[in-house]
């Protein structure tokens, strides 16, 4: 049975994928009241086979990063596009699907959002992943879709705002058109994986989304875009004070927070040091009509900063509990800068015969932190050990510790071997090298 009838669907000219304009079954309405939600989840209930999930965010547009459509699509119930903020409590759907596999192409993207809404997934098979880890060069949806099944996506409107009510058509059928293939596409990367013997693989990286904790981060104002220009503690306090008030406006009116001032204006402002409002809003990236509007609220904030007693000025960012940047090892340690080269020489090596990714092999923070610290006594179940406490699957461990510790083994004899030599030297030297008498 093909894929789309010919009604929706173009004809392949000189090898181009076919073109999708529309889903097999046409857009389906979206579900916004109690009585459509039930028809959706008995739907979905009398449905088989795993779910394709998808959802729809106003990034760049509102506060956070809520869920503003669902879309889901289940052989036998067909697909459904969901209003979660018409449709608050989801906790009916989440009771039909939250025991199956959820097909989700960059899973860890929507996941979250999905989760504030109350739907969470006990299995998962991330079709983005899985291309990663069947070694496609390409792996977005459309790309996806183009080498797997050789069929084209509708692109343009990822980065719409979906928070707009009513949403038009085109975008509820890009919308639809999301999920209308993610359980074909998952059917043939399984097969690949299979094949590839890689099927194993994706399930233990598929169950460690599942597992992972939400980063929280802590002093988000210090991501300020352009923050490396600031030099002092007092202009630090600017860059806090503007982005703390930045927030609270664009939290209390659900707007996204570049739109209400964007870093640019920040770091000019805290740079040029304008001496009244009015030099303030002279400045040109502060033209914007929502800039404008605030702008006593930002110079409060830039003089409040301006007051804050020494002890309560911020310091430097304060260090991370993991390695300095790799490009410092030469000088600061050349020994730890030698087992680097020599651990990313191992793992590249492993990936390229692998046809894979170095990063998913192995992530190079990982990789890093093994070599600026590795274990005292360099063997494989020492390398193993230290590759399972900092969260590498089994797969990993069992694919990289033994490389890895010939890699970071030779690494240290060359490294003892060199400082003889150059110890050495002086005494082995001919006539005429040594100092006068």
């Amino acid at each position: 049975m093909p894929l789309l009838p010919t009604a929706a669907a173009e004809e392949k000219i000189d090898g181009v994928p076919v073109a999708l304009r529309a889903p097999r079954d046409g857009v389906p309405p979206v579900v916004a009241d109690a009585a459509g939600l039930r028809g959706v989840i008995a739907a979905f209930q009398d449905g088989t086979g795993p779910v394709a999930v998808d959802a729809e965010r106003a990034s760049g547009y509102r506060y956070g990063q809520r869920a503003y459509l669902i879309q889901l699509r289940r052989a036998g119930a067909g697909s459904a596009l969901i209003d979660p903020i018409a449709c608050p409590d989801l906790s009916g759907l989440q009771a039909v699907i939250g025991n199956l596999e959820w097909v989700v192409h960059a899973a860890s993207q929507d996941l979250p959002c999905l989760a504030e809404v109350g739907l969470v997934p006990a299995l998962l098979f991330d079709t983005e992943l899985a291309g990663r880890l069947a070694g496609h060069p390409r792996v977005g949806l459309g790309a996806m879709v183009e080498s797997v099944l050789g069929l084209s996506l509708e692109k343009g409107y990822s980065a719409a705002d979906w928070s707009r009510r009513p949403l038009p058509e085109p975008l509820l059928r890009y919308a639809a058109l999301d999920v209308e293939l993610l359980i074909e596409l998952r059917d043939r990367l399984e097969a690949e994986l299979a094949e590839q013997g890689k099927l194993a693989w994706a399930h233990q990286e598929f169950a460690a989304i599942l597992q992972a904790s939400p980063v929280v981060r802590a002093e988000r104002w210090r991501r300020t875009s352009g923050i490396h220009r600031v030099r002092t503690r007092r202009q630090l306090a600017a860059v806090r004070a503007l982005w703390e008030t930045r927030d609270t406006v664009a939290r209390s009116r659900d707007i996204a927070p570049g739109r209400i001032l964007p870093d640019a204006a920040i770091i000019a402002a805290v740079l040029t040091k304008p001496r009244t409002i009015a030099e303030l809003t002279s400045l040109r990236v502060f033209a914007g009509r929502a800039t404008r509007r605030n702008a006593e609220r930002w110079w409060a904030a830039l003089r409040r900063a301006e007051t804050l007693p020494e002890d309560d000025l911020p310091g430097p960012a304060p260090a991370g509990d993991g390695p300095p940047p790799a490009h410092r090892w030469s000088e600061r340690d050349p020994a730890a800068a030698r087992r680097l080269s020599a651990a990313r020489a191992a793992v590249g090596t492993i990936a390229e015969s692998l046809r894979l990714p170095v990063e998913n092999l192995l992530s190079p923070d990982l990789v890093r932190r093994l070599a600026w610290q590795p274990p005292a006594a360099i063997t494989e179940g020492a390398i193993a050990d230290q590759l399972r406490s900092r969260g590498a699957r089994p797969w990993q461990v069992q694919l990289t510790a033994s490389p890895l510790a010939a890699a970071l083994a030779a690494s240290v004899t060359a490294t003892s071997t060199t400082a003889t030599d150059s110890s050495a030297a002086p005494e082995d030297a001919g006539p005429g090298t040594g100092s006068p008498r």
